[in-house]
């Protein structure tokens, strides 16, 4: 079952973005990744099985703050 993530994280500068982005691609399961909202502040992530809670702390680990604001079943 696809599922869509979305994650609001501290990200200051385009190469907090481009950080972020990369350390989701890693994650196992990932099929879509993506930048959301006015200050591109929220990755939606889209993919079968994905860990949300493993995605969250690696994402505090290695970019800043981050917070679940959405998960729901993906058609």
């Amino acid at each position: 079952m696809k599922q869509k993530v979305v994650l609001k994280v501290a990200m200051n500068c385009e190469k907090c973005r481009i950080k972020a982005l990369k350390v989701a691609a890693e994650q196992e399961g990932v099929e879509f990744i993506g930048l959301e909202g006015a200050e591109k502040d929220k990755v939606v992530v889209i993919g079968d099985g994905v860990d949300a809670v493993k995605l969250t702390t690696n994402l505090r680990k290695k970019v800043g703050h981050t917070e679940i604001i959405s998960l729901a079943s993906h058609k």
